[in-house]
């Protein structure tokens, strides 16, 4: 019978094996968390100085580093407390369905870790070594989301640090090492990204409802329950969007930013997946339409900053 719903999950989820395994593993999905506040925190630095690529890219590319290792990190430790089976649908399932050794995702993400660091240590050279402490702690988050004696990830506290450490924190070093300065404008912007790296977050706890609140955790969609949680879900997208436009009414943001409005169809249809359904499974569609929200909105967002750096425009 497990053989039969294995193979069910797999079809859902329309799992295929070799590369496709490694490719699950980092939660691709997620992996857009990390490039829009680096995005948005680079666009933004443009319209104070000229862009420097290479840092540009070696923070970018350490943020998706750590994303990913925070995925495996998961994976692994949810596995060694026994919270993931085969029939888990918001996991990689490159363990419990694919038979990869948990130690390799360890090491795997480990690695991932260290060559983040190196990054690291580059940019540090080429602006400011107090980025290495801030990125420390941000690592420290990552790791300790899943891993630890007392995960953020099973408390109500994982979409508020998921949502400061993503976005607020990622977009203020991405400015900062462009302009070596930080300004209250920068916190201002990134609110609205980090709402909705938290949506994603809060999305993942509605679908995975019922089986965390079985393995004793407290999320957020646990103490809300599942209307509500979808309610507040809703909350969280409006005030995203609602941000924008008190940000524009005061001259932060440009006029062009109007256009992240492009992205609320997604939204509306993530709040109403969620609303209409409460299996795992066909609460998937909605998963995606939220990460898409934040992907469409967060590219959008970054566009308008350098429209605004080639066409001026204040109301």
């Amino acid at each position: 019978m497990q053989s039969i719903k294995k193979d069910e999950i797999r079809s859902a989820l329309n799992e295929r094996k070799g590369w496709q395994v490694w490719w699950r593993l980092l939660r691709p999905h997620t992996l857009t968390a990390a490039f829009v506040p680096v995005f948005v925190g680079t666009a933004l630095a443009s319209l104070e100085e000229s862009v420097n690529v290479m840092l540009f890219l070696a923070m970018l590319l350490a943020s998706i580093l750590i994303q990913a290792a925070t995925n495996m990190f998961n994976e692994y430790y949810d596995f060694v407390r026994g919270l993931d089976t085969e029939e888990s649908i918001g996991i990689g399932g490159a363990i419990v369905r694919d038979g990869i050794h948990p130690n390799k995702i360890l090491y795997l993400a480990l690695s991932f870790f260290g060559i983040a660091i190196l990054l690291g240590v580059y940019i540090c050279i080429a602006t400011s070594w107090w980025i290495a402490a801030i990125g420390a702690i941000s690592m420290a988050f990552g790791y300790f989301y899943t891993g630890g004696p007392y995960p953020i990830a099973y408390t109500p506290f994982g979409e508020i640090v998921s949502g400061f450490f993503m976005g607020t924190v990622i977009i203020g070093i991405s400015y900062y090492i462009q302009t070596l300065s930080i300004t209250g404008t920068v916190i201002l912007v990134s609110i609205p990204v980090a709402l909705l790296i938290g949506a994603i977050l809060l999305a993942n706890n509605i679908r995975d409802l019922e089986g965390d609140k079985e393995n004793g955790r407290k999320t957020m969609a646990i103490l809300l329950g599942h209307d509500r949680a979808v309610i507040f879900l809703s909350v969280l997208f409006s005030s995203a969007f609602g941000t924008v436009i008190l940000l524009i009414l005061f001259s932060i943001l440009p006029i062009w930013s109007l256009i992240v409005g492009l992205s609320a169809p997604k939204a509306i249809k993530a709040v109403n997946g969620f609303a209409d359904n409460e299996s795992p499974i066909k609460m998937l569609p909605a998963m995606k339409f939220t990460a898409q929200t934040n992907t469409i909105f967060g590219f959008l967002l970054g566009i308008s900053l350098l429209l605004q750096l080639i066409i001026p425009f204040s109301l």
